[in-house]
């Protein structure tokens, strides 16, 4: 190993975008990249056909303007409705659809719920109402009070006071609230609708709401996903003056479907991540304990909910007395993809099994097989097969496969990423041969298998996040093995990266 490591860095970094901007602009389907600022800095011939622009018409523009030019590229919608005047709140049909249009804008855009129903709140206050109570139905069929805003010259409060737990809804209870709860109706209400004797305790809550809020008239509809009531949204003005109309609650219907299938698309993918990290948990294999080689591998699940990735890492012993090595990445971030892995890691492991051939023609059968008897389009890997030499000395071959380069770092603090015998990805083109490398381990070396979680980020270049675990990991050389990967976790994961991230580290034990 040498201290050229950063033209090595930059080499790698240059056959990695190389290969990924021939394969991308094959798809079809449309795909663009981004910088930090979300300008658009490449898009490939699909996209342009979608977009029916040449590349020199979108090339450093903002994609959120592109894409919808009444949404700002912060993410937050422009107010294009007029804020309410002292006299009257009406609004004309086009700001209505309008505000539909913003109010879709920030569901879409935003992954979590919470964030997306502030949003939406200020999207409505106080245009339309001077408070906003949106009433949650939870998986297990409790109701919780999640936001309450109000709008006041100071600007937008949330009540956390007003918030939290509800009575359970009523079966049969006429109230606007138990109603809209239900699914069954929208409704408009004002304080005289609860100044009766209540029918259930969701009626005693909504009496004590207008109280306390000064609510003079309101407007109620169901918050409704494609399949389920998930709750209710109620939209209240202190001036009795400005009664809701008919139109405002069809609006407010609108709005209510809109979160409603916001919801329940965020809940689907919550279902979806726990299946697959249950999964993912069950298939990460117990690692082998190979003859004078310490092991170890780190599994994290990406951060972001809505994400399940096709990460792995294996090993396993073979009948020639090696070891495999694996570390891989399917396409993808649903659970699609987690089934995915598993298919391609079972496939792997039975070909490296049962036949004893070098690396690359491994993965050249995987290569051909997988499209036909998997559901994966495309995924990355290193195989490779560590081997004792009759001297004793450990040798490491490899093929890569598209996949970010193994880092080997030697006892003194000199690292090296091994770019050679890298290849395309699986499923890019199944007919090409793949090559080979071979390295010789040294006593007190350390090598890294990782994905690309560990290293890319959507704030710096590909090489800042391959320099940056190079040097964590020669500042990190004297740490037992297991302190070593969990310390290169922290200080070289980026913290805008919500990808997951697979690892697994093998160390050559010194000479004594």
């Amino acid at each position: 190993m040498g201290d050229g490591t950063d033209a090595s860095t930059q080499n790698v970094q240059d056959v990695l975008q190389q290969e990924l901007v021939a394969v991308l602009d094959r798809l079809g389907v449309g795909l663009l990249a981004l910088d930090g600022q979300k300008r658009i800095v490449w898009t490939n011939t699909a996209s342009l056909a979608l977009l029916s622009c040449s590349a020199e018409e979108i090339v450093g523009r903002d994609l959120q303007t592109l894409l919808h030019p009444d949404v700002r590229a912060d993410g937050g919608a422009r107010r294009r409705v007029a804020g309410p005047s002292s006299s009257t709140r009406t609004l004309s049909e086009r700001d209505r659809l309008a505000l539909l249009a913003d109010t879709t804008a920030q569901l879409i855009y935003n992954i979590d719920v919470d964030e997306s129903l502030r949003r939406v709140v200020d999207l409505l206050l106080p245009r339309i109402a001077d408070w906003a109570v949106i009433d949650l139905i939870t998986e297990t069929d409790e109701v919780n009070r999640s936001l309450v805003v109000h709008a006041h010259s100071g600007g937008l409060k949330i009540r956390e006071d007003l918030q939290g737990p509800m009575p359970p809804v009523p079966a049969s209870s006429p109230m606007p609230l138990s109603k809209a709860l239900r699914g069954v109706a929208s409704t408009l209400a004002g304080p005289e609708t609860y100044d009766v004797p209540p029918d259930s305790a969701v009626a005693v809550e909504q009496r004590k709401l207008f109280t306390a809020t000064g609510i003079k008239t309101a407007a109620l509809a169901p918050v409704k996903g494609p399949s389920e009531v998930l709750g209710a949204i109620t939209l209240g003005r202190t001036a009795g003056e400005e009664p809701f109309t008919q139109a405002d609650l069809d609006l407010l219907e609108n709005i209510g479907r809109r979160i409603g299938i916001a919801l329940e698309n965020a809940r689907h993918y919550q279902r979806q991540r726990q299946v697959a990290a249950t999964m993912q948990r069950y298939l990460l294999p117990q690692l082998p304990r190979p003859a004078g080689v310490e092991m170890t591998a780190r599994y994290l699940p990406s951060p972001d909910a809505s994400h399940v990735g096709g990460d792995w890492y294996d090993a396993f012993p073979l009948p020639n007395g090696d070891t495999a090595l694996v570390i891989g990445d399917v396409v993808g971030h649903d659970l699609e993809a987690a089934a995915g892995m598993a298919q391609l890691r079972n496939m792997l492991r039975a070909y490296t099994w049962a036949q004893d051939d070098p690396p690359h023609h491994t993965v050249e059968r995987l290569d051909r097989a997988m499209g036909h008897i998997t559901d994966v389009s495309m995924a990355t890997l290193v195989l490779a097969r560590l081997t004792i030499e009759p001297c004793g000395h450990r040798v490491l071959r490899w093929t890569n496969a598209g996949h970010p380069p193994p880092l080997l770092l030697d006892s003194t603090g000199r690292t090296r990423f091994l770019g050679d015998g890298r290849g395309i990805l699986l499923g890019a083109s199944a007919d090409r041969s793949r090559p080979e490398a071979r390295v010789h381990l040294p006593p007190g070396s350390t090598l890294l298998f990782y994905t690309d979680g560990l290293i890319e980020s959507r704030g710096r270049p590909l090489d800042a996040g391959l320099k940056r675990l190079r040097e964590a990991a020669a500042d990190l050389r004297r740490r037992q093995l297991d302190d070593f990967v969990d310390e290169l976790l922290v200080r070289s994961r980026p913290a805008d990266n919500d990808d997951d991230v697979a690892l697994l580290a093998i160390r050559i034990p010194p000479t004594p």
